[in-house]
């Protein structure tokens, strides 16, 4: 009698295991153009721009600034030179 009333629940168990709807799984969307994959933004001074990225191993990488070129010096020729 125990024999057939535990493989009555079992058996009621597995089938509506089987019934159970699967959860969906989120997936993280794909980094942006010009993002390394599998690193992680940063921004360091809190100013909402992205100022480089940490890879998987720690190691922070800033992003390359522009270089800013001086406009050139007056020259001492003309009229008021």
């Amino acid at each position: 009698m125990r024999f057939q009333t535990v493989m009555l629940a079992g058996l009621g168990a597995l089938a509506l295991g089987a019934c159970a709807k699967q959860q969906e799984v989120a997936y993280a969307p794909p980094p942006p153009p010009g993002a390394v994959p599998g690193s992680t933004a940063a921004d360091r001074d809190g100013d909402g721009i992205i100022d480089g990225y940490y890879t998987a191993d720690g190691i922070y990488h800033p992003n390359a600034v522009p270089a800013y070129n001086p406009p050139p010096t007056p020259t001492r020729k003309g009229e008021r030179g």
